[in-house]
């Protein structure tokens, strides 16, 4: 299996703000959603199907702007750990051109007692070996 998990997005109103573009909110919203559906696609295969991901810190470049009717493609891939933070990528394209550009620090916290797990430095290749 690949790292990436890509979807598509039609811009609506919804999306757009007083500025007629997509609204920069709108993006985190989006990073934050595309990352749990990747989970949601993968915790199956990990011994952490009840654990939850924690966004913790994100930078996004904005580079482009993104209009009412346009068709956004969103990819993300988990980068290596570092520590007890998972990394990952999230880009946003319209018309091939790469026109938000995140960055995220996420950790994975158990539920049931609230503590942060730390992973080891391989658990990635774990999960996509089996698949």
């Amino acid at each position: 299996m690949d790292l990436v998990y890509q979807k598509e997005i039609h811009v609506t109103e919804e999306h757009i703000d007083k500025n007629h573009h997509v609204n920069n909110v709108q993006y985190v919203h989006w990073v934050e959603e595309i990352a749990g559906e990747h989970w949601d696609s993968l915790k199956h295969k990990t011994e952490f199907a009840e654990f939850a991901w924690i966004l913790v810190d994100h930078h996004i470049q904005y580079k482009k702007q993104v209009f009412l009717h346009d068709v956004i493609t969103v990819k993300t891939y988990p980068k290596p750990p570092e520590g007890i933070k998972q990394p990952r990528k999230v880009e946003f394209y319209c018309k091939d051109k790469l026109v938000v550009d995140s960055d995220t620090l996420w950790v994975l916290v158990d539920l049931k007692t609230q503590k942060i797990k730390r992973l080891e430095s391989d658990w990635l290749d774990n999960i996509f070996e089996e698949s």
